[in-house]
């Protein structure tokens, strides 16, 4: 694996990236020409002679922002990440009212605030006609200010490559291949067409969400973590990985210390920090800035070094707000299902992971690109959102792939002007199965099923999605960096009393505060409780007490299993015409486990041995015809369980990083590739190989598995 010279990615970006500064530099004096010919019609106080007068208005206010912008924005950077990017529009404003004194007759602007104005409707037109022209409309800022900065800071250079990670949160690997082929993807198809990359796929544990995902990824290990969310019988209560405080405990009880980023890393937008030295809008740092080497809010502040952020994050926002009512509408109109519910307060989140998830992540990586750090990994969240409830390949979750696909080009050409040479792999956590839900085909949810057969309440416990998540943890971040939107965003920030989502189980009137039973829902895998009993409830005693729940369960059309240990024969898979015996490797009828891949029985086997895993863990029915399962929440696309495309996630990798002959089981096993390829670039914090991170709990399953 070579070291240090340039792939034949990095040989293109330095060949084009001229071309293309003079390219983006034409198109842009002539879009703000045009842009300040009709502003003068627009806004009271501004007269221009002529277009040949908007011309050389235009290029007077380019050289302003060249020469003077970058020098001032470093002064005036807190002011414009305090004030969210107006301050920075402000400024903007006074050099349209210079370049007005400048050039004296032909154009005149009479006050200041009339600049100002001036300024956003430039701003306006400019996002309008790049985001329609794909012109790169603010690489000269990350160039000119976040380098700079960076460099300020102590830039490391190195003749040794970086790897910058990037993950697309839910992206599978079919549907990443059939984008490439019908063009929503054409700079990733493009990096695989030139040879410089190879597209491959590996396979989830049971558990394919995020926090089991990323734990392994980062930490090396994902032991005991059976699903998004359970119930944990010693604390009474819901444990969640959307939040903060758990987040945190289990990213303390996993880590060794020598997590993926631990050698000056940087992790950014992640649900798990890797024990990275760099953190930011990472839930499990959240609460912990002081142990960073990073001022509070890095990545917001990064953000808004950029003067034209604010605007175009609000004006972007508004249109994805606009496109998804407008995507909903269709759906409705033309019938298209499985649709769920998409409301006005989904639009706005979704707009948020879309545009200010993206862009922040975005920021902060081609940060971390020019300041030399060895290893990075971000995490890129829209694509899950979107396709959780459009669809994982609908014409709206692949628009948000085709732009994360510009997003990505965009970070490349960063590494141009990088102090050390960087390779680029993009991957994803765990992939997404489409279907109707199991409310919507059948009327009633896992929770009426249990409570009717158990002939006792059940409480269903709701907790927060990681869309959610993510836009508590910028917001904390937001209240964490200071100044004037410091101050606003703190009263919407979340104190740690309040890490601990609350569920309506916590408020059940029952013996000792704790309900009978519970049911929590992971995708299309969903988790039945007994608080009130301590430890493993056995088939045995389940069938004493509830002798009516498991016939329901195992008879439904909606279920295709039930894990449940017994007393006598250990762990077992309950189907509706056969029994799986894990522990004693024999089926007695049909397998129930079959349509679920060879590798389901171990990873049925190795969740049974899980501290918290669930009394019952349901998976839901899988039909291979469409790919479809049901999921126990109301989402069209889902993860969290088996079936479906959900087991399959991507990596897109440098040709020449070495991959083994078969496929990769488990995020641990992909943990330890990714240290391997660290210390084959050279980078001696990973040199110590393999029989440390073998021997740590969540990585027992072999590199590995078959087909």
């Amino acid at each position: 694996m070579s070291k240090g010279k340039p792939k034949p990615v990095e040989r293109r970006a330095r060949r084009t990236g001229k071309a293309h500064v003079a390219s983006r530099l034409l198109v842009m004096w002539i879009v703000n020409a045009l842009g300040l010919w009709a502003g003068a019609a627009i806004v009271p106080g501004v007269d221009l002679a002529s277009f040949g007068a908007a011309l050389l208005a235009a290029a007077v206010l380019g050289v302003l922002n060249a020469s003077i912008w970058p020098a001032l924005i470093r002064f005036a950077l807190p002011i414009t990440a305090w004030t969210l990017g107006l301050g920075a529009v402000v400024l903007n404003g006074l050099f349209v009212w210079l370049a007005a004194w400048i050039i004296g007759e032909g154009f005149e602007v009479d006050r200041v605030w009339q600049g100002v104005l001036l300024a956003l409707w430039l701003t306006v037109v400019s996002i309008v006609v790049t985001t329609l022209l794909s012109v790169d409309d603010d690489a000269v800022v990350y160039r000119g200010i976040v380098k700079r900065q960076m460099q300020k800071e102590g830039a490391i250079e190195s003749d040794v490559s970086g790897v910058v990670f990037l993950e697309i949160d839910g992206l599978g690997h079919q549907v990443l291949r059939r984008a490439m082929q019908d063009g929503n993807a054409p700079n990733l198809a493009r990096w695989v067409e030139e040879g410089t990359h190879r597209l491959v796929k590996w396979e989830t544990d049971w558990s394919s969400q995020t926090g089991a995902a990323q734990t392994g990824l980062l930490l090396g290990s994902n032991e005991d973590i059976p699903a998004f969310r359970w119930w944990d019988k010693a604390e009474g209560r819901a444990v969640a990985s959307s939040s903060p405080k758990d987040v945190i405990a289990i990213e303390a009880r996993l880590s060794n210390g020598k997590g993926l980023l631990h050698a000056d890393g940087a992790s950014r937008s992640n649900m798990y920090s890797g024990d990275a030295v760099h953190s930011s809008l990472t839930l499990a740092t959240l609460r912990q800035e002081g142990r960073h080497h990073e001022r509070r809010g890095a990545g917001y502040l990064a953000y808004f070094s950029n003067p034209f952020a604010f605007v175009r994050t609000a004006v972007l926002m508004v249109a994805d707000v606009a496109k998804e009512l407008w995507n909903a509408a269709e759906q409705r109109r033309m019938d298209v299902w499985p649709r769920g519910h998409r409301g006005f307060a989904y639009a706005l989140i979704r707009a948020f992971m879309v545009v200010v998830q993206r862009d922040l992540a975005m920021s902060a990586v081609i940060g971390d690109i020019y300041a030399g750090r060895p290893v990075v990994y971000a995490t890129f969240s829209g694509y899950d959102e979107v396709a959780h409830h459009s669809g994982i390949e609908r014409p709206d979750a692949l628009a948000v792939l085709r732009n994360l696909d510009q997003t990505f080009e965009r970070i490349t050409r960063a590494v141009d002007d990088a102090p050390r040479p960087y390779r680029v792999v993009v991957l994803s956590d765990h992939g997404q199965s489409q279907g109707a839900t199991f409310f919507q085909r059948y009327g009633h949810t896992l929770e009426d099923v249990v409570a009717a057969a158990a002939k006792s309440d059940v409480v269903g416990v709701e907790m927060g999605d990681e869309g959610l998540m993510h836009l508590n943890v910028t917001v904390t971040a937001t209240a964490q960096s200071g100044g004037v939107t410091g101050a606003l965003a703190k009263p919407f920030a979340k104190s740690p009393e309040e890490d601990a989502i609350p569920s309506e189980a916590a408020e059940a009137e029952a013996e000792d505060g704790l309900p009978e039973v519970v049911t929590l829902a992971s995708g299309n895998l969903g988790l039945v409780s007994f608080p009130r009993i301590e430890g493993r409830v056995t088939l045995e005693e389940i069938e004493a007490r509830y002798p009516e729940l498991l016939p329901a369960l195992r008879a439904h059309p909606g279920v295709a299993f039930v894990l449940v240990r017994s007393a006598e024969w250990g762990a077992i898979a309950l189907g509706k015409r056969g029994v799986h015996y894990l522990d004693e490797e024999r089926v007695e009828g049909e397998d129930p486990l079959a349509p679920f891949g060879e590798n389901a029985a171990a990873k049925a086997r190795r969740t049974d041995g899980f501290p918290h895993v669930a009394d019952l863990m349901v998976n839901s029915t899988y039909w291979p015809e469409l790919e479809e399962v049901a999921a126990f929440e109301e989402l069209v696309g889902s993860h969290g369980g088996m079936g479906g495309p959900q087991q399959y996630p991507f990596l897109l990798v440098p040709a020449d990083f070495e991959l083994p002959g078969e496929l990769l089981l488990g995020p641990g096993a992909v943990h330890a590739w990714m240290r391997r390829w660290l210390a084959g670039l050279g980078q001696d914090a990973y040199r110590e190989e393999s029989s440390e991170d073998r021997g740590r709990p969540g990585t027992e399953h072999a590199d590995v598995a078959p087909g």
